[in-house]
């Protein structure tokens, strides 16, 4: 039947639709265990994947991994090594530890649902809510929530912010394995209005963007050795121009940003192909090594 659908086209002058290139995010999304090669982050947050992850273990003294269904605990070793000194530290601070949210699917890639990043096992959600307890059930990590931080304007902290989220987001944040942490523009604010003056290189760390009121997003820095690892630009230090971030580009994200929300500018299209996002890569739109990652079992 192909055969002859093939040179009745021919003889008729047709051409046969080309079949379309499996979306990555499925392929990634299939898989339910990591490559068998050495640790290894491949291309850039938001386009690449990674060999050899790690699963963040589901719970420990001080931590436990929420939302297991998604089968995102897994992570570069570098980072479930982070994960937990940054669990400990918060026990220090007067909580039970840290509910971990979503790193990576166990090789990276592009995700089926909700993350553009996170593809290299160096990204990791860290609730907001201070655990009361460290023996949830898997049924209980589905159904609990998270708490937010900021008010409904978006423009401050409200009563759940408290000195213990700013010595955690600081503690966080001065690790030198860490390259930058996304919270919402509110908590950034707050911290700018609160730190000390020769805390500005790691509050330089600290950057605003869009939600993140109900966790904080941790980025870490290319291990050593990674040589595949995209190092991300501009860097903070660009994007703080040297300081601690606390200038009027941050009052942007309180101002102009929030009436941008409520009143859309109409903006001029922008002349040839849309790019592309995340969750419309094909694997050719990813490093080259991220086909092996894939097929190796």
């Amino acid at each position: 039947m192909i055969r002859f659908a093939l040179t009745l086209a021919a003889l008729i002058g047709l051409a046969l639709p080309a079949t379309a290139e499996p979306l990555a995010r499925n392929l990634f999304g299939a898989k339910p265990a990591p490559s068998a090669q050495a640790p290894a982050a491949i291309g850039s947050y938001a386009k690449g994947c990674a060999a050899g992850l790690q699963a963040m273990p589901e719970s420990g003294p001080t931590w436990q991994a929420m939302r297991l269904s998604r089968n995102r605990n897994w992570a570069h070793p570098e980072m479930v090594g982070y994960l937990v000194d940054l669990s400990q530290t918060a026990r220090k601070l007067g909580w039970a530890g840290l509910y971990i949210g979503d790193i990576s699917q166990p090789r990276g890639g592009p995700m089926t649902g909700g993350h553009n990043s996170h593809q290299m096992g160096l990204d990791a959600d860290i609730w907001m809510l201070p655990p009361q307890r460290l023996n949830l059930t898997r049924q209980e990590r589905e159904n609990l929530s998270s708490i937010s931080v900021r008010t409904e304007d978006q423009t401050r902290v409200n009563g759940n912010w408290t000195p213990q989220h700013q010595a955690l987001l600081a503690a966080a944040a001065a690790d030198p394995r860490v390259d930058r942490i996304f919270v919402a523009a509110a908590v950034k604010v707050e911290m700018c209005k609160t730190a000390r003056p020769r805390d500005a290189r790691w509050l330089q760390k600290i950057r605003p963007i869009y939600g993140h009121n109900t966790h904080f997003h941790v980025r870490l820095k290319c291990p050593r050795g990674d040589r595949l690892c995209e190092t991300q630009t501009p860097t903070v230090d660009e994007l703080s121009k040297g300081g601690d971030g606390c200038d009027e580009s941050l009052q942007w994200w309180v101002t102009t940003y929030l009436e941008e929300l409520r009143n859309p500018p109409k903006r001029p299209k922008v002349p040839g192909p849309r790019v592309r996002t995340p969750k419309e890569f094909t694997m050719a739109d990813l490093p080259r090594q991220c086909a092996a990652v894939l097929a190796s079992d």
